[in-house]
């Protein structure tokens, strides 16, 4: 058990609820730790996964789980799972993975995984796409490629994103989300090794010099999986290029510090656009 093992790691903090009558974590919780980390694992794949299954035509199901414990987690320790895709066979995906707090390894585990029919549940060889994602993943290879380009280009795929988000899921009338200007800006919607749109925005021209962006919009099950971050990088690669000095965007409130991370300050009291709280924020490019 060495951090060095891994490149992917999923952080949690231990709840109340999951430490028994010896004070320290019961040991069926850990099982769960490492099932809520391979969604995360899916999620760093960029992968959306009942859509991709799907598309796929299987589904993963457990074989086996193995683990060893090597020392106890106790409540509100903070602990980072990390996981790494160890072998690939005909039908089946081998993860290992450890349980760590701070370098100190406490539990170790192996799960494997069958690729079958999700109705007959009989196994299927693993499809050539998984085995590429996978492997591509462990080799540090990017899972997402953001393409730039005209609402001609990319309409198609920014329309759907941005009406699951903001139309059905926000439920923000459809004549407010839709104006003339995406006829005019830049547009940046993120793919996955798939093929799938997962994330969009859009840049226009404030006044001369700053860059306003907005429709940033990400599919559910990508949130918190990095992809909004690279749509926003590229827009502002996108300002840079046409040479804005400033970036300027109206941030729904909840999404503040997503934004903050990404170096942009707030402007100016909280407001009401669509009937959602906003904020403007600004960065300097």
């Amino acid at each position: 058990m060495k951090r060095t093992d891994y490149r992917f790691f999923d952080r949690l903090r231990v709840r109340w609820a999951e430490i028994d009558a010896q004070k320290i974590v019961f040991n069926g919780h850990y099982l769960m730790y490492f099932d809520t980390a391979i969604a995360a694992y899916w999620r760093a794949l960029a992968m959306p996964y009942h859509e991709t299954m799907a598309y796929l035509g299987g589904d993963l199901f457990v074989r086996k789980a193995t683990l060893e414990y090597e020392g106890s987690a106790r409540y509100d320790d903070v602990l980072e799972v990390g996981l790494r895709c160890s072998r690939i066979g005909t039908s089946s995906i081998l993860f290992s993975g450890a349980v760590f707090r701070g370098d100190e390894g406490l539990v170790s585990c192996e799960l494997v995984y069958v690729f079958a029919d999700p109705v007959q549940q009989t196994s299927k060889p693993v499809p050539q796409e998984l085995r590429d994602v996978l492997q591509s993943f462990e080799a540090g290879k990017p899972m997402v490629e953001v393409r730039v380009g005209s609402w001609d280009e990319l309409g198609r795929d920014a329309q759907r994103i941005r009406t699951e988000v903001f139309v059905q899921e926000q439920q923000i009338p459809a004549d407010m989300e839709w104006d003339a200007a995406d006829g005019a800006c830049i547009h940046a919607v993120a793919y996955n090794r798939f093929g799938v749109a997962l994330a969009t925005g859009r840049l226009l021209q404030h006044v001369p010099g700053v860059a306003k962006i907005g429709r940033m919009a990400v599919s559910r099950a990508m949130r918190g999986s990095g992809v909004g971050r690279h749509v926003l990088e590229a827009l502002m690669k996108a300002a840079r290029a046409r040479g804005d000095r400033e970036a300027v965007l109206h941030a729904q409130s909840s999404a503040a510090s997503f934004y903050a991370r990404a170096g942009f300050t707030p402007r100016g009291p909280e407001f009401d656009e669509a009937g959602i709280p906003h904020v403007e924020m600004v960065r300097t490019l």
